[in-house]
C-alpha cells in the first residue's frame, strides 16, 4: 500500500541513516556527496527520501545527486566485479520492472525493451497470491518448486506481435490461473510442485528469449542480470548457461545486492560524480514515479 510505505519511510529514515553511519564508522561531516533515488518508484516514498537528502545536503553544504533506481540496479554487479568489460547487455528483472539495456560504455544506458504490462516479478507475485502461498511470491514459488517436474505443465512462451525487445507477462499469468482452476490446484495439491516448477521455468525462458535475440544483434562483451528476481536460482542458472553458450562472462550480484539497496545507489552516484562533478545542492531535484 503506497501510503503505508511512505509512512514507514518517515518513521524509519532517521534510524536507518544513523545506523548506516555507525556501521560505516563515519559521521555526516565526513560525507563528500549525498545521493538519493529519484525514481522510478512509489511517489510518496521517493518524496520522503528526496526531502531528507535535500535537508542534509543543504545543511552540510555538500553536493546532491539524484539517481535512477533502475540504473542503480545495473550498477550492483560492479560492486563485486570492478572489471566488467564493455559493451554490456543487462537484463533487469524486479517486481515492478522488466527491462533490457545495452551499455556501449560506462554510464550510457540504451533501453532496448521493457514490459508492456505485468513485470516478471509481478507475475510471480500474482500467481502466488492466487494460490494463497504468501508474499513476495518469487521466493515462495522458488522454494516450493524445488524438485518439481518442470515439463509436467506446458505454457506457451509469451511473445510480442511487434518487433523489438519488449516483454509481456499478462498472458502467461492468465494461462497460469487457467491451469490452476482447471486442475483444482491449491497449496496442498500433489501437483503443485510440478506446476510451480513448470511456471518458473517458463518465466525464465521468456526472459532469456529477448536476451538471446539481443546477443545476436548487439554482440556485447559481457552479460549482466540484476534486480530482485535475479535472486531466483533457476533464472541465475539459465542465464549463466546462455552466456556460456556464447562464450561470454555473466555477472549476477550476490542475493543481498539483487534487492533494493543503498549501496548500488551510492556507487552509481559516485561514479557519475567522478565523470561529471556537480557543485551545490539542487533543491529543485524532483521525484518521478513508475
Amino acid at each position: 500500500v503506497p501510503e503505508l510505505a511512505s509512512r514507514q519511510h518517515i518513521k524509519t529514515i532517521d534510524y536507518v541513516v544513523a545506523e548506516s553511519l555507525t556501521q560505516a564508522g563515519v559521521s555526516l561531516e565526513d560525507i563528500d556527496l549525498f545521493a538519493v533515488t529519484q525514481g522510478p518508484g512509489l511517489i510518496g516514498s521517493l518524496l520522503v527520501g528526496l526531502a531528507f537528502a535535500k535537508g542534509l545536503a543543504y545543511y552540510f553544504k555538500k553536493p546532491l545527486l539524484g539517481v535512477d533506481h533502475l540504473e542503480a540496479h545495473i550498477e550492483a554487479p560492479f560492486l563485486e566485479n570492478e572489471r566488467i568489460e564493455f559493451p554490456v547487455l543487462a537484463l533487469l528483472v524486479s517486481g515492478g520492472h522488466t527491462s533490457l539495456y545495452f551499455l556501449e560504455k560506462p554510464l550510457s544506458y540504451q533501453l532496448l525493451g521493457k514490459t508492456r504490462d505485468d513485470a516478471a516479478g509481478e507475475c510471480l507475485d500474482k500467481v502466488a497470491k492466487f494460490l494463497q502461498l504468501g508474499y513476495p511470491g518469487g521466493p515462495v514459488i522458488e522454494r516450493l518448486a524445488r524438485g518439481g517436474d518442470s515439463s509436467r505443465f506446458h505454457f506457451s512462451l509469451p511473445r510480442m506481435k511487434t518487433a523489438g525487445y519488449d516483454f509481456s507477462f499478462s498472458g502467461l499469468k492468465t494461462a497460469a490461473l487457467k491451469i490452476i482452476r482447471e486442475n483444482g490446484l491449491n497449496a496442498s495439491h500433489p501437483l503443485l510442485r510440478d506446476f510451480l516448477a513448470s511456471f518458473e521455468e517458463t518465466v525464465a525462458r521468456a526472459l532469456l528469449e529477448n536476451v538471446h535475440k539481443a546477443l545476436e544483434e548487439f554482440r556485447p562483451a559481457s552479460l549482466i542480470l540484476c534486480g530482485g528476481v535475479a535472486r531466483n536460482t533457476r533464472l541465475r542458472t539459465r542465464f549463466s548457461e546462455l552466456a556460456a553458450g556464447y562464450g561470454l562472462p555473466s555477472f549476477v550480484p550476490s542475493p543481498r545486492l539483487c534487492t533494493d539497496n543503498a549501496g548500488m545507489v551510492g556507487a552509481l552516484a559516485w561514479k557519475k560524480y567522478q565523470a561529471a562533478p556537480v557543485s551545490g545542492t539542487d533543491l529543485d531535484l524532483d521525484a518521478y514515479p513508475r
